[in-house]
């Protein structure tokens, strides 16, 4: 059986980088990168398409590449991301407006670049990287927050308009793991929320990597508009 094909944005970061090296042995991987490094070696099944997604005519001319490419797209997994840390009343303008870009406006461009293919080829799925801060708040994450939440709104929206289609969309809410944004965080910052999941450890990237080749089988073919939450019991 022909791999699939999965379009990963942001896959130069720690959780996209993590999350290319653990999906590409059972799929063929469009790796999306701006201006970080290529990881993996790029071969026929692995390859990487340059894009600032803060730029729709980008986004579109990077999912014609795909296509060409690969010939397909069968699953979009959107999880390129930023984050700001400042309390609302310090946030800068353009802080706010370039988180949003990123994690609220691409996902929305590269969904609306992706379906019409998808819909041609009578299935797909879109899988949405959000947070427990979505969720759940927490001090100085107005922007990100505001903009993992709203990703969450897409999604739902997403998945009433695509049921008929057989396309799934689907968000995972992630807690905090072992890679990505967490290696900013100080190491006492870091001691405190380990000890506020209630786990009392940090997540793994293969739990998000298994959830999301379920996600892709035919297994979880049924299965849509779902917030996910993989978090250790922070958030349920």
């Amino acid at each position: 059986m022909e791999k699939k094909v999965i379009l990963l944005t942001g896959a130069s970061g720690g959780l996209g980088r993590e999350l290319a090296r653990l999906l590409k042995d059972e799929f063929r991987m469009a790796l999306h990168y701006n201006k970080g490094e290529k990881e993996l070696e790029e071969n026929a099944d692995c390859y990487y398409f340059q894009a600032d997604l803060r730029q729709e005519s980008e986004i579109q001319e990077m999912i014609k590449k795909v296509i060409l490419h690969f010939g397909q797209i069968d699953i979009l997994i959107n999880n390129a991301g930023v984050s700001h840390s400042a309390m609302t009343w310090k946030t800068e303008s353009e802080a706010w407006k370039n988180t949003l870009a990123i994690n609220l406006d691409a996902p929305f461009y590269l969904a609306k670049a992706v379906i019409p293919h998808l819909r041609e080829r009578k299935g797909g799925s879109i899988i949405n990287i959000s947070s427990v801060v979505a969720q759940t708040g927490y001090i100085g994450t107005s922007a990100y927050a505001a903009s993992k939440a709203g990703l969450i709104g897409l999604t739902k929206s997403l998945s009433k308009e695509l049921a008929h289609f057989q396309i799934n969309a689907n968000v995972l809410a992630l807690g905090y793991f072992n890679t990505g944004m967490i290696e900013e965080v100080p190491e006492n910052q870091l001691d405190d929320i380990v000890n506020q999941i209630p786990m009392n450890r940090l997540g793994e990237p293969n739990l998000i990597a298994s959830t999301i080749k379920w996600l892709s089988s035919d297994e979880g073919a049924y299965v849509t508009g779902q917030t996910i939450n993989l978090n250790g019991g922070l958030y349920s």
